[in-house]
């Protein structure tokens, strides 16, 4: 299965990339473990994600070619 991934703000500039696949996770908290692993940078960054451009809160289950992007605190006016 494969997921694919975007990447905003000063998210790009800890990961090194704005978009890239990978695979081997089926849920979003797999997810964020394998981001926190190979990017260890992430642990102090505060981040949101969305799963196909919806913002999610709890873990979700990931399905093949799903998108999830790794948001960074923004703020409204």
């Amino acid at each position: 299965m494969k997921i694919n991934i975007l990447a905003f703000g000063q998210i790009v500039d800890i990961v090194g990339n704005s978009s890239w696949s990978i695979s081997g996770v089926d849920n979003t908290d797999q997810l964020e473990l394998k981001l926190k692993n190979d990017f260890p940078s992430l642990l102090s960054t505060k981040y949101a994600l969305a799963v196909n451009k919806k913002v999610i809160h709890e873990n979700t289950i990931l399905s093949n070619d799903d998108t999830v992007a790794i948001l960074p605190p923004f703020s409204g006016g």
